[in-house]
């Protein structure tokens, strides 16, 4: 580190600047006794300035902080009060498109906000507590329709109306409890069944973002897969079939495809785990091989079926 500036009784004191170790400026500022105090601005190595403001005793007190990526785009734009992260702040992805915008409590969301998809358009404006969605809000459409109104909890839709993109009401929650259909940004379905306390449970479907048919079709219970269910591939085609505990495969069977979309192998599921009979096809359609599988790899008896060759 390089300092330049003024010193008294061996510390800085008054207008200085620090340099890191190839000589790029890092600050440039107020210090008193050899600390950081009254006016200053930070930069990083590549020389993008990440904070603006007042400084005591060497921290942050109030100003403007801002934070980049490798690649020199800004994503964070917040602001110090009294040492903390707090009042109005900015938020930008990865390209440097801002996200949101609002209040900050303690480097929290807290407080009223807005959030914005890729494009930059607004999908939701309401209120924030710690971080999440939290009291009044809405949600909206990447073309800008009204998608849902009321009051979240903890995150969760409690009480309101969803609607689909014609304006009609599709879904409605009260206390957290509901039925009803929810739709991807685009319009397309995305999910019809019951809500109990903010949560998926009973009987539900869920359907792809593109290709517009079943992605699940069962139970669940407080928001995770318990129950008799089945998966689907992005072709329609029945992967898993079975029971789920605690949102994994439990007891079951699934079917595998190579990238050609032709069924390749089954495996079976017995109390969490893959193994036990297993049989693997070759893309004609003629059996490989059958056996026992743990973990995806052959253990234990089996059969290898080669082709025979004229």
């Amino acid at each position: 580190m390089i300092f330049e500036g003024i010193y008294l009784n061996g510390e800085i004191n008054g207008k200085g600047k620090e340099y890191n170790n190839n000589g790029n400026l890092i600050f440039e500022g107020e210090y008193l006794n050899g600390k950081k105090s009254g006016k200053g601005r930070e930069y990083n190595n590549n020389g993008n300035l990440i904070f603006e403001g007042i400084y005591l005793n060497g921290k942050k007190m109030d100003g403007k902080l801002k934070e980049y990526n490798d690649d020199g785009n800004l994503i964070f734009e917040r602001e110090y009060l009294k040492g903390e992260i707090n009042r109005k702040g900015k938020e930008y992805n990865y390209n440097g498109n801002l996200i949101f915008k609002g209040e900050y409590l303690i480097g929290e969301k807290n407080g009223k906000g807005k959030e914005y998809n890729y494009n930059g358009n607004l999908i939701f404006k309401g209120e924030y507590l710690n971080g999440i969605r939290n009291g009044e809000g809405k949600e909206y459409y990447d073309d800008g329709k009204l998608k849902f109104e009321g009051k979240y909890l903890n995150g969760k839709k409690w009480d309101g109306k969803g609607y689909n993109k014609n304006g009609d009401i599709d879904f409605e929650i009260k206390d957290g409890n509901g039925k009803g259909k929810e739709y991807f940004d685009n319009g397309e379905l995305k999910y019809e069944g019951k809500y109990r306390n903010g949560e998926k449970n009973g009987k539900v479907k869920e359907y792809y973002y593109y290709y517009k048919h079943l992605k699940f079709e069962g139970e669940y219970l407080n928001g995770i897969k318990n129950g008799k269910g089945k998966e689907f591939n992005l072709v329609g085609e029945v992967e898993f079939e079975g029971e789920y505990s605690n949102g994994k495969r439990w007891n079951g069977k699934s079917r595998h495809y190579n990238l050609a979309g032709e069924f390749n192998c089954e495996i079976r599921y017995l109390n969490g785990k893959k193994g036990k009979i297993l049989k693997e096809y070759y893309n004609n359609g003629n059996l490989q091989y059958e056996g026992e599988y743990l973990d995806i790899l052959r253990n234990g008896k089996g059969k290898n079926i080669l082709i025979k060759v004229n």
